[in-house]
Formats: structure tokens, C-alpha cells, sequence
């Protein structure tokens, strides 16, 4: 690697000098209440026919305020939502940070197990949930608050008024559980001044006003969500939820975004490459489509009628550390790497560091560390991990100054912008050589006619690392003719990899599927072609069978000691009196009734062996599963 210049390392510092002078005396309950008092009757939240003006949500949160305060909920008191995405489960969250509670999200679909562990965890005491979901998730011991519809915090001897409680900077607004490297869970602390430096920043970068109308499409767990509702609330705009079928959906999706008007929107990043592709109306509301959450492998289309902005950022560092427009490509137009995640947003810092801390040079790869006002006050009831992942940033004079050990191998390009490239922790060797699958990823997806493509490490039987390229194509219908495909994609690929990161199997789809969160599910991808394998080994299996136990006979009636598969019985000198001898030794060994023709008509090892094959599986079909385990039992001795 070459030697960093002081001229780069003054460039660096320029580009972290993002120092923006926000209120950070405010909440977010004050914002919202200010709307409240000033446009009572604007419409703050929708859900297919359900409408709240900021007067009612305000109101609505108050009410359940005080019944919190009533149940002891005190400020620095967490408290569990587990609700679906609605517009009760916001009302929820408002209502306990009204009084400086922590609101802790819980998706009602995670594993009764996960979300066990979630309010052990975070010594939960205090749940607000809806009936529906009490009597099938794990909330023994807990007392439940209900919210059912929003008026069912509604009650006229309940005090209305906006609770007079301060809300200080470093306070936690709310916990959010994230998985973990281990399997066990990681509940991140994020505080008010971070959530806050997100949202003015948000307001600022995309020219935000009461005349906005936004979305909601996260489950109410992913950090996401809080970006969606609090960035938009608190400008005074109208925040929409997606219905869940609408949300996965890009047709659907395109013309809900078009009729409702929708001027700004968080989309994942799988549904948004897809939405891209389809024809939007010049005339279209939409100012802004932003997205982030996965790896954004393609460039939007020329002649878009909005910006479109690629984002990124940690848990850990509230939601959003770097943005950036993405600019649009013309058709044929060749780009030389993949979209960047941008710069780094208000009061945010960025460091790519070698393994002992220092800054590499412009270009080349290292480890991205984050710093900033964003930064979570650390993982809940982990102090070990916290000084793992949140270290003394070594670049400040602060001495209470933080980095952020993000696992993300990054490099800065040359105006500033960074360019992603993968997980340290999904890095894998092979053959002594250490490779990073997002390369992989980046030069299929460079191909014309891939769609989509994800690189994963997996073991086979023999503990073998292998890698596997899971292709979805532009044209569906190569499905139908894979191998004159895959060898295309294979040759191409070699063309520009190194034959150590040419993928040794290419499993082709007609989609992927998809986490709770949008996110790629390479887990289900593995899990789906590891049954498709087992299935494939049992057929193979039988097939090697009936081969060997054919090669047999044939060598025994012919008295030969050698035959290959492909070899003609009659070229090899027999007739039909030893063709007899065949069959008759296929009967009694496969209990197959195979007429003495079908050896002129396929003559070799294998067809013959295909033949047999065939007669056994309309045989099996017939059977009962004891009767048919005996015959497979049959063949393979």
C-alpha cells in the first residue's frame, strides 16, 4: 500500500468539516406540538382510510403520557412497543418520549424467543401492545397497556395538555435491538441530540415543509422507521403508511406513490432499483425518492422526474451517516464502479483506517470508523462489546470523543464521496487468498443482463469454501435455455476476476427473497439451494446406482473388465442371446419388467440405466412409502 501524503490527510480533514449550528434544545415532542397549536387541523398521519391531524396525535400522545406517568414511568424508563406498523404504534412512541421515556420497538413477527430475550434484556415492565397480539407473543409478567385504535387513549377526564417535562440531549430516546454477529441481539441506545441532528439535517438537505407528503414503509423495529415519522412530523408534513402488500410490490408501489401524490420517499434499495426501471409521468408529485438499507448495484435511468439519493449508515450511528444524489446513466453508458454512499451528513465524521488505526490513502480500501453527534451512547447491558465498537477517536482533541468500529470496508474517492465495498466479517479465504464477495457482486452486476446478483461463502459437505452466485437475469425467459447462460456469465466474469474469485456454482432466479426490512435473505437464498442440493444428491445418487450395477451385468455377460458409460453394448460384441442375459439379470436385480428391445433401442450403460431409472420411478409411484423405501434399499445394495 502506498504512504499517505499530507496533502490527502488535509483533504480528509476538509471533508469532515461538516459542523452545523442545530437547535439541539428542542424535542420532538415540542416540534410536533408547535404543529399541533399552529395547524391543528392538518392531516399528520394516514392509513388507508384512518386520517389523524397533528391536534389528535398530539392529543392522543398527551393522554397517553399521563396514563404513563400514572403506571410510573419516569424519565430514563424503557418501555416496550410491540405493535404493527399503524398509526396507534406512533402515538405509542410520542406519547412515552413526551415524558422522557426510552421507547423500545419490538416487531410483534420476530420469534417468540427473540422478543423474550428483547424484554428480559432491557428489564421491560411496561408493554403497549394491541389485543390481538397478547394472547400469541411471550408477555407474561408484563403489565399491557392497549392501544387498539386511536381513540382508545381518548378519555375526557384525562389531562390533554403537553406534559411539562425536560428532555436533555444525552438522554436515550429510544433502544433499538439489532442482530447480532453472535445470534444474541444488541440493543443500541440512540439519544435525542442524535435523532434531532438527523432530523435538521433531513429537513435542511430536502427542502422539507408542511406542504410535504411522506411515507412510512419500515417495520416500526428497523431504525428506519424512526427517520421515516419523526423527520417528517416534525416539519409539519402528511406521513402516509404503505399497506404491507403495496410496500414489496414496485407496479403496485409506482402507482400508489403516483396517485397519492407523494412528494418524498424512503424506498429499500432491491424495491427501488426495480421501481427505477418502470415509466414515470413527467408531471409526477415526487420530488425525492430516497434509499439505502442494502448495497445500491445499479444507476437510476436518465430522464427520472425526481433526485434520486443513495444512503447509508449503522444502527449504531442513528439511521443515516452519509448521503448522496446518484446522478442518472444514458443507455450504453459505461461507469467505472458502483454508485457511492455519498458524504457524511451534519456533524457527522468519516475515517477509513488500516488495522492500526491509520488513515489510508485516497483510493485504496480500509475499515470505516464513524464519529459524530449521531453516535449511540452504546449497546444496552454490554460493556465489554461498547469498548470494542465505540472507541477513543485518536483524531480529536476531545477526550470524550468517539469512533464508531463499523466492519465496513470502504475507500474515499477522489471528490470526497465514499465507495463501498463489502463486510470485513463477510470476507472469507480460498485457496490462501483473501476475498471480499461485494467484488464479486460488483463486477455481475456490471453485466447487461443481470438484473440483480449476490456472491455468498459457503461450505459443502467436506467443509470446502465455495462460492456461490445467485443471478437473477434481466430476461426472465434464459431461464429456460440456464447452462448456455451461465457459461456466458461465467466466461465474462472470468474475463475480469482472478480464477480464485470466479464462482465455482451460478444458481440462477427468477427473484429474491426478501427480510422484513427489504433486505436481501441470503440465508433463505442458502437455505433454499442447500434443500435443491440434497434433493439433487438423492437422484444422483439412485442414478450412480443403476449406472455401477448396470456396468456390472454388461461386464459380466460380455466378460469384459472395462466398459464406460457411453459405450454401445452391440459394438462391444453382443447380441440379442446375451442381450437375454441382460435383461433377465435388470429384472431380477431391479424388479423392473423391461422388454429385450429397449436394449437395441438405448444400447449404452447410461441410456439403458435411464431407462431402468424411468420404469422405477412410475413403480415408486404406486408404492406405499414402506414399499417404496424397500426398493430404493433394493437398488442402492
Amino acid at each position: 500500500m502506498k504512504q499517505i501524503t499530507e496533502a490527502e490527510l488535509q483533504q480528509m480533514k476538509s471533508w469532515n468539516e461538516t459542523q452545523r449550528l442545530y437547535p439541539f434544545n428542542r424535542s420532538i415532542p415540542e416540534l410536533i406540538a408547535e404543529h399541533a397549536t399552529h395547524n391543528p387541523d392538518t392531516i399528520a398521519l394516514s392509513k388507508e382510510s384512518q386520517i389523524v391531524t397533528y391536534a389528535e396525535l398530539n392529543r392522543y400522545a398527551n393522554q397517553l403520557a399521563q396514563q404513563l406517568l400514572t403506571a410510573g414511568v419516569q424519565r430514563g424508563t424503557l418501555v416496550g412497543v410491540c405493535m404493527e406498523r399503524s398509526i396507534e404504534a406512533v402515538i405509542a412512541m410520542l406519547g412515552i418520549m413526551k415524558i422522557g421515556g426510552v421507547y423500545v420497538p419490538i416487531d410483534p413477527h420476530y420469534p417468540a424467543k427473540r422478543i423474550t430475550y428483547m424484554l428480559e434484556n432491557a428489564a421491560i415492565s411496561l408493554l403497549i401492545t394491541q389485543q390481538e397480539l397478547a394472547s400469541t407473543l411471550p408477555f407474561s409478567g408484563i403489565k399491557l397497556i392497549f392501544i387498539d385504535n386511536a381513540t382508545t387513549v381518548s378519555d375526557a377526564s384525562i389531562n390533554t395538555e403537553n406534559p411539562a417535562v425536560t428532555i436533555a440531549e444525552d438522554d436515550i430516546v429510544y433502544t433499538l435491538y439489532t442482530s447480532g454477529s453472535t445470534g444474541v441481539p444488541k440493543g443500541v441506545q440512540i439519544t435525542h441530540a442524535g435523532l434531532l441532528n438527523l432530523i435538521y439535517w433531513h429537513r435542511e438537505a430536502f427542502g422539507l415543509t408542511a406542504a410535504d407528503k411522506a411515507t412510512e414503509i419500515a417495520s416500526l423495529a428497523f431504525d428506519l422507521a424512526g427517520w421515516e415519522i419523526w423527520a417528517n412530523l416534525t416539519a409539519g408534513a402528511h406521513v402516509l403508511f404503505i399497506d404491507e402488500v403495496t410496500r414489496t410490490a414496485p407496479p403496485l408501489l409506482h402507482r400508489w406513490l403516483i396517485e397519492n401524490k407523494i412528494t418524498i420517499t424512503f424506498i429499500p434499495t432491491l424495491v427501488a432499483e426495480e421501481l427505477l426501471q418502470l415509466d414515470w409521468p413527467a408531471a409526477t408529485s415526487l420530488r425525492y425518492m430516497l434509499t439505502g438499507a442494502d448495497r445500491l448495484r445499479h444507476y437510476p435511468p436518465a430522464g427520472l422526474p425526481f433526485a434520486f439519493i443513495n444512503n447509508y449508515g449503522p444502527t449504531e450511528a442513528t439511521v443515516v451517516t452519509t448521503s448522496g444524489q446518484i446522478q442518472p446513466i444514458s443507455a450504453g453508458e459505461q461507469v467505472s464502479s458502483n454508485p457511492t454512499i455519498g458524504r457524511p451528513i451534519s456533524n457527522m465524521q468519516l475515517y477509513i483506517l488500516d488495522e492500526q488505526l491509520q488513515q489510508v490513502p485516497i483510493g485504496e480500501t480500509g475499515e470505516l470508523y464513524i464519529g459524530g453527534i449521531g453516535l449511540a451512547k452504546g449497546y444496552l447491558n454490554r460493556p465489554e462489546l461498547n469498548e470494542q465498537r465505540f472507541i477513543r477517536n485518536p483524531f480529536s482533541t476531545d477526550p470524550q470523543a468517539r469512533l464508531y468500529k463499523t466492519g465496513d470496508i470502504c475507500s474515499f474517492l477522489p471528490d470526497g464521496q465514499v465507495a463501498f465495498v463489502g463486510r470485513s466479517d463477510f470476507q472469507v479465504k480460498i485457496r490462501g487468498y483473501r476475498i471480499e464477495p461485494g467484488e464479486i457482486e460488483h463486477v455481475l452486476n456490471q453485466q447487461t443482463e443481470v438484473a440483480h446478483a449476490v456472491a455468498v461463502a459457503a461450505q459443502d459437505t467436506t467443509e470446502h469454501v465455495q462460492l456461490i452466485a445467485f443471478v437473477q437475469p434481466r430476461d426472465i425467459a434464459v431461464l429456460q435455455e440456464a447452462n448456455t447462460f451461465i457459461a456466458h456469465l461465467r466466461q465474462n466474469v472470468a474475463d475480469q476476476l482472478p480464477d480464485y474469485m470466479v464462482p465455482e456454482i451460478f444458481v440462477l432466479q427468477s427473484s429474491f427473497p426478501l427480510t422484513h426490512n427489504g433486505k436481501v435473505d441470503t440465508e433463505a437464498l442458502l437455505a433454499v439451494y442447500e434443500q435443491q442440493q440434497a434433493a439433487n444428491q438423492s437422484e444422483i445418487a439412485i442414478d450412480n446406482d443403476i449406472e455401477q450395477q448396470v456396468t456390472e451385468i454388461i461386464t459380466t455377460v460380455l466378460g469384459q473388465e472395462h466398459v464406460e458409460p457411453d459405450d454401445n453394448f452391440f459394438m462391444l460384441g453382443g447380441h440379442s442371446l446375451l442381450g437375454a442375459q441382460v435383461i433377465a439379470k435388470v429384472t431380477d436385480i431391479f424388479g423392473v419388467n423391461i422388454p429385450l428391445r429397449t436394449l437395441f433401442s438405448s444400447p449404452t450403460i447410461r441410456e439403458l440405466s435411464e431407462e431402468i431409472e424411468a420404469l422405477l420411478i412410475a413403480q415408486i409411484a404406486d408404492m406405499s412409502e414402506e414399499e417404496a423405501q424397500a426398493l430404493l434399499d433394493t437398488v442402492h445394495d
